[in-house]
């Protein structure tokens, strides 16, 4: 059906959120729980619960209940022993939490550019960064969006150099790569509970790992770095970072459910690409023979052919509208009109300002003085170009198939 201005007004009445919370009733159950039982604080049957439930869901063998994924990547870092003037290999393309913990700890990130085939950190250029920094010993990855990144060589080439592997699964809790759960192959792992992650409790966060000594360390480290003792005694720097037991309820009720999410998430992806199937893009991509996402956000790439002209700057971006073509500007515009909520890909971390001065490898090698430059398909800069034209879609599972429906007809007018 055509796209015409008739439809302006009358689009959504509700709005279409990228992805928000899905409650089923078990949570308030679990919260009255604490409640009623007055176990409002940092301990209690919730968060002991919780913590046995996600160690079987995920396969390790012990699960540290935090106040969120930041808490439980700054506290992997510090069982990694990252420290002050130390390099540290990161993804790429992701949010600034994944790597702001390796800078909370005195590191400095040393940024691998993305593959095409994942958008995760490229084995290929991790290879070649541990030829230019021959001294790291650690190495933080992303399974972006929910989709495992090549797990395989990226242990591969980290068992090669003796490097600690950090596996950030905050988004891909569910996801498996052959037939393990992500989260468990670095060598200590951590998921997120953030509202919009595809289980919630509000906030929470959880560190894994297989090391009894490390789950103890950091449930000391999260509670103030208490020692045994008859009155509040601290012999090392400690944090507030235990998850609270009203908290640890809700995730407690959402947990049951984490199989349906992903089954309404992965329909909300292949409806997108049976929709978008005779347009100039594609959809973000997934090892199909070994992978299997949560599908947490469902995401598009345009052909750089059907790309109009697109300029962002640090905080503005205009574009030029041109027939047959459009660009991720203009997409999330549109739908921002018609009351959906989309999102632009993550801005790479080598072109955030914070950021910008340390190390940057692809696969070529050092990446920096090229940035400003990148082809399709390419030789250099795979984030960049991602980034470039790539957006999330409203991914939230409480969508209709009615409802994105309208949302297709919205992206495809775009490229009218």
């Amino acid at each position: 059906m055509a796209f015409t201005e008739d439809h302006k007004f009358n689009a959504f009445s509700d709005k279409v959120w990228l992805s928000s919370p899905t409650m089923h009733g078990d949570e308030l159950k679990w919260m009255s729980d604490a409640y009623h039982k007055n176990w409002m604080s940092t301990v209690g049957e919730n968060i002991n619960e919780l913590e046995r439930m996600v160690a079987g869901k995920i396969g390790c063998r012990y699960a540290v209940a935090l106040s969120c994924g930041t808490a439980s990547l700054h506290l992997a870092m510090k069982l990694a022993g990252i420290k002050r003037g130390d390099k540290v290999f990161c993804s790429d393309m992701t949010f600034s939490a994944t790597l702001n913990p390796v800078v909370y700890e005195g590191g400095e990130p040393i940024f691998i550019d993305t593959e095409r085939d994942t958008w995760n950190m490229d084995p290929v250029a991790l290879e070649k960064a541990f030829e230019i920094y021959p001294e790291i010993k650690h190495i933080v990855i992303v399974n972006l969006y929910g989709s495992p990144a090549k797990l395989d060589e990226i242990r591969s080439v980290a068992d090669k150099h003796g490097a600690t592997v950090i596996e950030d699964a905050a988004e891909s809790f569910g996801a498996t790569y052959n037939g393990r759960q992500t989260g468990t192959f670095g060598d200590i792992g951590i998921i997120s509970f953030n509202g919009n992650k595809i289980i919630t409790g509000s906030s929470g966060g959880m560190l894994l790992t297989n090391d009894e000594e490390q789950a103890n360390k950091v449930r000391k480290w999260s509670t103030q770095s208490r020692e045994n003792a008859p009155w509040y005694q601290h012999e090392e720097l400690g944090y507030n970072y235990r998850i609270s037991n009203v908290i640890a309820g809700v995730v407690r009720g959402q947990l049951p459910y984490l199989e349906e999410h992903i089954a309404q998430k992965k329909a909300i992806y292949d409806r997108y690409k049976s929709g978008f199937a005779d347009l100039p893009v594609s959809m973000n991509p997934y090892d199909e023979k070994k992978s299997t996402p949560n599908f947490w956000l469902s995401c598009l790439l345009i052909d750089e052919k059907a790309m109009c002209k697109q300029v962002r700057g640090e905080r503005d971006v205009c574009y030029i509208k041109e027939k047959g073509k459009t660009c991720p500007t203009e997409i999330l515009e549109t739908l921002a009109r018609y009351n959906a909520e989309g999102r632009p890909i993550w801005k790479p971390m080598h072109m955030q300002p914070i950021y910008r001065m340390n190390g940057f490898v692809t696969r070529e090698g050092n990446g920096r003085g090229r940035t400003n430059a990148y082809i399709a398909g390419g030789i250099n800069d795979v984030g960049m170009d991602i980034f470039n034209r790539g957006l999330c879609l409203p991914s939230d599972n409480k969508m209709s198939e009615k409802v994105q429906d309208k949302v297709i007809e919205i992206v495809r007018a775009c490229f009218e």
